[in-house]
């Protein structure tokens, strides 16, 4: 079985990290889309989506 990859663009590493989000103009308070994040983009997708209001939690990915 592939592991999980990173969401970040060209990124072919596996995630270990899960970003939990939502567009309040889109979705409902309770839903959270997710995107995977190696240790490397980490921060970056977290500055991006966080810059916006959209990220709402970092947790492990198992």
């Amino acid at each position: 079985m592939e592991p999980d990859l990173c969401s970040a663009r060209g990124c072919r590493e596996p995630a270990v990290w899960q970003l939990l989000w939502n567009n309040p103009k889109l979705h409902t308070p309770e839903r959270r889309k997710i995107w995977l994040a190696c240790p490397e983009h980490r921060e970056s997708l977290e500055l991006f989506l966080g810059a916006r209001g959209f990220l709402k939690d970092t947790v492990p990915h198992e």
